[in-house]
């Protein structure tokens, strides 16, 4: 289910966890008011003009009182040690927690092989597809949790 406060495209992964494409400065307040409380960036500086980095979101989040989180990875540098990284830091946050890349995708796939041994295989597959994502691709990896 898609949440739209001044039309963003949030989408709930988990009663804690919800995704977005990318957020910008002036959408602070309007995710402070859908309750978050904390986001989580997952889109690294180089893919976004300046007004768009994560300073820049830290600065407006942080001002209507939202605690504010970098984990940036592409598909690239998206290792086992990111993924736990990202589990961990989703269960040390203050839910509910938003988390934005460029689609959600990238956030969507990450939470989703974080998940892998400790939700069932076709819970996380729905879960995602609920919130509009499809990572039935990822259906090998998602029996074995991914520890370092």
């Amino acid at each position: 289910m898609a949440l739209n406060p001044c039309d963003m495209d949030i989408r709930k992964l988990t009663d804690d966890l919800s995704v977005a494409p990318q957020i910008s400065p002036s959408d602070a307040a309007a995710i402070a008011a859908a309750g978050f409380q904390t986001v989580i960036c997952n889109r690294p500086d180089a893919e976004n003009p300046p007004e768009l980095h994560a300073s820049q979101l830290r600065t407006a989040l942080e001002s209507v009182g939202i605690t504010f989180h970098e984990l940036p990875f592409d598909g690239q540098t998206m290792t086992p040690e990111v993924i736990v990284q990202l589990r961990e830091m989703i269960a040390a946050a203050d839910a509910p927690i938003l988390a934005y890349c460029r689609t959600g995708t990238r956030c969507t796939n990450a939470w989703a092989l974080g998940q892998a041994g400790v939700m069932d295989a076709n819970s996380i597959i729905s879960a995602a597809a609920t919130a509009g994502y499809d990572v039935s691709g990822l259906a090998p990896y998602l029996e074995q949790k991914i520890t370092l």
